[in-house]
């Protein structure tokens, strides 16, 4: 079957199951996951994820681990904060949708625990779609430390950078995404962060794929900034497509990525996870036609949601990837 010019995907997390959360074990997870695999399936998604639901957690179900999944086995981070390290990081007003470190640094870090590519095996197999896993990035976990080892933020970034290389060597996705919701607020540190993101990325067997946004708890936006700020950024990345957030920010900044360089692919979120209210298949259409209007079918090879689905109910993100897929048909069609 030909493959459409542009394609769908989600972005990652999708909402836990209730029944998952009232009895979790490993065999429900595998049956929640597989629910959320063929729900994507089912919708038309061309990209599909297990809805992070490998990072679920029972001590922590409010969230969908994408900082500590990854921090807790990682060796030289201790997860014990006294009372001057809860007070060091209010001071310094690094996160305000978290009120306390994911870890101190103590030693280097390494990957102590850490097991990614056992993850992926848990879900590869579950479904016949192709299925894509995804990480968090180096800056976004390293930011939420506090730091008593280094004294240098770009050689702790680099080494959590180094963990997550030699996990996602190991891992034979036909694409893996590396997700940052941090950085966007913070562009100064773009001109060093190319460098652990690329170590990161370089382990990649297949497309390598980045997500940026702007944040999403409990609705609301964290970070203000522009894609403008990041393009140097952007071009100095060694990355396949790009999965960016736009439909809740307007398509004011679309002009920007005719800087991009051709080589790196777009993903255009089309579909707002801030919002309950269901985009129209005509809505997402428009969208994804102005999108090329702009930057030409040549650019534009994904769409996508903003951001995860896992804070929406599961009736309204079933809802928005039906239209995603209905809306993209449509535009093609024309």
């Amino acid at each position: 079957m030909a493959q459409p010019e542009i394609k769908t995907k989600v972005v990652g997390s999708y909402p836990i199951p209730l029944w998952l959360s009232m009895n979790p074990s490993t065999p429900t997870l595998r049956d929640a996951i597989m629910v959320v695999l063929k729900t994507q399936e089912l919708a038309g998604i061309d990209l599909i994820s297990d809805g992070e639901l490998s990072r679920y957690d029972v001590s922590h179900p409010e969230t969908n681990g994408m900082i500590d999944y990854f921090i807790q086995p990682m060796r030289g981070i201790s997860s014990i904060l006294t009372r001057s390290d809860l007070e060091q990081f209010a001071s310094e007003q690094r996160m305000g949708f978290r009120v306390q470190p994911a870890g101190v640094v103590e030693e280097q870090v390494t990957e102590g625990t850490m097991n990614l590519p056992r993850d992926w095996k848990f879900f590869k197999g579950l479904s016949k779609s192709e299925t894509m896993f995804t990480f968090t990035a180096p800056y976004m976990l390293a930011r939420t430390l506090i730091d008593k080892h280094y004294g240098d933020i770009r050689q702790l970034t680099m080494d959590i950078a180094e963990v997550l290389r030699a996990q996602v060597q190991g891992i034979d996705a036909p694409v893996i995404q590396m997700d940052e919701a941090h950085l966007t607020g913070h562009a100064k540190d773009a001109e060093w962060v190319h460098e652990p993101f690329n170590h990161a990325l370089s382990g990649i067997q297949g497309e390598k794929a980045l997500h940026l946004c702007f944040g999403n708890y409990g609705g609301q936006s964290i970070q203000k900034g522009y894609w403008k700020d990041l393009m140097p950024f952007l071009n100095k990345l060694d990355v396949d497509h790009l999965v960016l957030e736009f439909a809740r920010r307007g398509y004011d900044e679309l002009h920007e990525f005719g800087k991009l360089k051709p080589e790196i692919k777009l993903g255009v979120g089309v579909v707002d996870i801030k919002d309950n209210e269901v985009e129209s298949p005509d809505l997402v259409a428009k969208r994804i036609e102005n999108a090329v209007k702009v930057l030409g079918m040549d650019r534009i090879k994904w769409i996508h949601p903003d951001c995860g689905f896992w804070m929406l109910p599961r009736s309204v993100a079933d809802r928005k990837m039906a239209s995603l897929v209905a809306g993209r048909d449509i535009y093609l069609d024309r």
